[in-house]
């Protein structure tokens, strides 16, 4: 199979570029038909791939791909979920070349969707062609790629409450997560929830003049930043009333073993480039970024931002926040949370709306189970090193969902790297991240068809 991979690496990167071209951004209504597009290449691949069905499966916003290979009823079956979807690429003039004509440079795949989550899901779509090219294909496998992960993946959750037949399996496994390093695999173990929402707050009942009205009438950009500066203290602790109650702390003994993960601060800084790192006051970087709820702000906007000035005093002022949650904690009783202090504490002059979007539990996954024991083993094979258990700070909120509606463990195969700039500007993965993906996952498909036979 290894074989395969050597002499097909041009053709599958090839692909992915081609894929990468495709702007399959889902929050933005204009690129509604490139998202359908990239369904349809996803689709048109698994099934050149060597499915047995393929489909295309419509819902309320942007469709779901669904395939499968069944070889043996008996056998264990693999569900692998990913996204086609892609967040906005704005602000363009940021990055060095267009996020939406892929670059290889460096070593490195510059383009949206690059390592987030396009070029991790097709991973598994070559990995699949590879096994079926080379008769390998150890046991049953399903894919549903997604097109909505990036706006909360709301159809989703219908889809999949409708299709447990469909859709059942013995394990679920994702790539969206990252390693450590090149050099140092990991498999993440837990993800954080997420709550996010949308302030408005208005003041007059129309844009004023700054010089005839300021400081007689509320300023709603003043408050709402007043607001949520509020919202910390001066530990960078959430002082929304009763935010922590449901936290559930690590021990002494789960903080001194996360504190064993290898992580160098001063690279953290230089490739942030920052003089010094921010947060909750007694919990290390890497604790803040994983085992810590957070809150903060996304985007801000109100009044004048166009070139030169205008003294306007504006009538509305925005921000959309998003709180990253730990195990225990709900999302949507912490949007609630949310909405009632965030009304409480606005002064008169001003109206406040909360307008939540999309939420997602968190999840944690045991490092004794037959999933993990088999997708480490298949790491140490590939990188020739016991991967490290970690806790990714980020949210795929339909992970707890499927252990509630399928009643199956995720495991959180990843292969991207913190610093390839996902949601941000000239987003990148690596040629050596791609290629090891394809060469692992068959490898996690062998032993979790032994260990759970």
């Amino acid at each position: 199979m290894q074989g395969y991979i050597e002499q097909n690496k041009e053709k599958f990167l090839n692909e992915l570029l081609d894929l990468l071209r495709i702007p399959s951004v889902s929050a933005d209504s204009k690129f509604k038909g490139d998202v359908r597009k990239a369904a349809e290449f996803v689709a048109e691949k698994i099934q050149a791939a060597g499915a047995d069905l393929v489909e295309i499966c419509e819902t309320a916003g942007h469709p779901i791909v669904f395939g499968q290979k069944i070889i043996d009823e008996t056998l264990p079956t693999v569900l692998v979920y990913g996204h086609y979807d892609v967040q906005p690429a704005d602000p363009y003039e940021l990055w060095n070349s267009p996020p939406f004509e892929p670059v290889v440079k460096d070593g490195k795949i510059y383009a949206r969707g690059a390592c987030d989550d396009k070029g991790q899901f097709y991973m598994h779509i070559k990995a699949f062609e590879a096994m079926m090219a080379t008769n390998a294909l150890p046991c049953n496998v399903k894919f549903m790629i997604e097109g909505e992960e990036e706006i909360g993946s709301d159809n989703l959750g219908i889809f999949v409450a409708a299709n447990k037949d469909r859709l059942k399996a013995d394990v679920i496994l994702i790539s969206d997560t990252a390693i450590i390093a090149n050099d140092t695999p990991s498999i993440d173990v837990g993800l954080r929830g997420l709550s996010y929402l949308e302030v408005e707050v208005t003041g007059p009942n129309r844009d004023l003049h700054s010089g005839v009205y300021g400081g007689a009438v509320a300023n709603p950009i003043n408050v709402l930043s007043k607001m949520i500066a509020s919202l910390h203290d001066e530990n960078n602790h959430i002082t929304i009333p009763t935010f922590y109650d449901d936290v559930i702390d690590l021990t002494a003994e789960e903080r001194a073993a996360m504190a064993q993960t290898p992580f160098n601060l001063d690279a953290y800084k230089e490739d942030l480039d920052i003089n010094d790192v921010y947060g909750e006051t007694g919990y290390s970087t890497i604790e803040r970024a994983s085992i810590r709820p957070t809150l903060d702000v996304n985007g801000i906007w109100g009044g004048y931002i166009g070139e030169g000035a205008k003294t306007v005093l504006p009538s509305k002022a925005y921000a959309k926040i998003s709180m990253r949650l730990v195990p225990n904690q709900q999302s949507d009783k912490i949007t609630a949370l949310f909405t009632k202090h965030f009304e409480s504490i606005a002064p008169a002059g001003v109206q406040v709306k909360v307008r939540p979007h999309h939420g997602g539990e968190p999840y944690v996954t045991p490092t004794n189970s037959v999933e993990y024991l088999a997708a480490a083993k298949a790491m140490e094979e590939a990188f020739g090193k016991k991967p490290v258990p970690t806790r990714g700070g980020g949210s795929i909120p339909i992970v707890a969902l499927f252990e509630k509606e399928l009643q199956v463990k995720t495991v959180l195969m990843g292969f991207g790297l913190d610093s390839d700039a996902i949601h941000s500007p000239n987003e990148h993965y690596g040629l050596f991240n791609f290629y090891k993906g394809i060469e692992t996952i068959p490898l996690f498909f062998k032993y979790y068809t032994e260990m759970a036979q």
